[in-house]
């Protein structure tokens, strides 16, 4: 059996340390920084890790992260008991952006690009996170989804389909790629294709959806917003998936 590589046995134990330390040096301005903005900060150490290692590394990190931000950052503090619902909110969403994210930051690996750590980009997952935890309305959240991707990826508009799949769209892939047909279009060197183009949400492996792109002429949205744009696509395939069954849907 092969060795596990050396960046990724470090990345392993950064996953196990980084987020204590973090959270160690946040412990003295814990009580003038919001909960939410120190989530944030462990948010951007669990991309770091998982930027310069693998998925594994990465869950790990969100694992840590939410250990040690319930451990030193709520109340009671040096305890794994939180008292207060919205700290409960906050960690469970720091555990489960910092998964969604690591999953993007090791995609991004995989191209050889710079992983997602953008303020901009993080805050807009997190903010989707926030709603579909709040909300029982899954069109609530695609409805969110839809602004989010329209300022994301300078479109002039974005709708909602839900149901089969019709025709063969230009579309915004898993990888951040843009295909037509069964070619590559470069969108970093020609911007969008001059038609609509389907980002499919998925939810637990399965189709819920697709929001359909128009593009705004002259836009090209980086590698690091598409791939934003496919996370924020798949949240809400994710909300679709847990609605109750007999929903109103669209």
């Amino acid at each position: 059996m092969s060795k596990q590589p050396l960046r990724d046995r470090i990345a392993v134990a950064a996953a196990l340390v980084g987020p204590l330390l973090v959270a160690l040096v946040l412990v003295p301005f814990r009580d003038s920084l919001s909960n939410t903005n120190m989530a944030l900060i462990l948010v951007v150490v669990i991309v770091a890790v998982a930027a310069n290692g693998n998925r594994l590394a990465g869950a790990l990190t969100a694992l840590s992260a939410a250990a040690w931000f319930d451990f030193f950052l709520t109340r009671p503090y040096q305890s794994f008991t939180i008292h207060r619902a919205e700290d409960v909110g906050t960690a469970i969403l720091l555990l489960t952006v910092g998964l969604v994210v690591s999953q993007l930051a090791a995609r991004a690996r995989r191209l050889q690009t710079v992983a997602v750590t953008d303020a901009e980009y993080l805050t807009r997952i997190h903010d989707t996170a926030r709603l579909a935890q709040s909300t029982t309305s899954a069109d609530a959240v695609v409805d969110h989804v839809k602004k989010q991707l329209t300022e994301l990826l300078q479109l002039r508009g974005c709708r909602f389909e839900y149901g089969s799949l019709l025709g063969h769209p230009p579309r915004l892939e898993q990888d951040g790629s843009v295909t037509t047909g069964r070619r590559r279009w470069d969108v970093d060197e020609r911007g969008w294709p001059p038609e609509e183009i389907e980002l499919r949400a998925m939810g637990n492996g399965r189709y819920q959806g697709r929001f359909m792109l128009t593009p705004a002429p002259g836009a090209h949205p980086s590698l690091q917003a598409r791939l934003t744009a496919v996370t924020l696509a798949d949240q809400a395939g994710a909300a679709l998936d847990t609605a109750e069954p007999g929903a109103p849907q669209g």
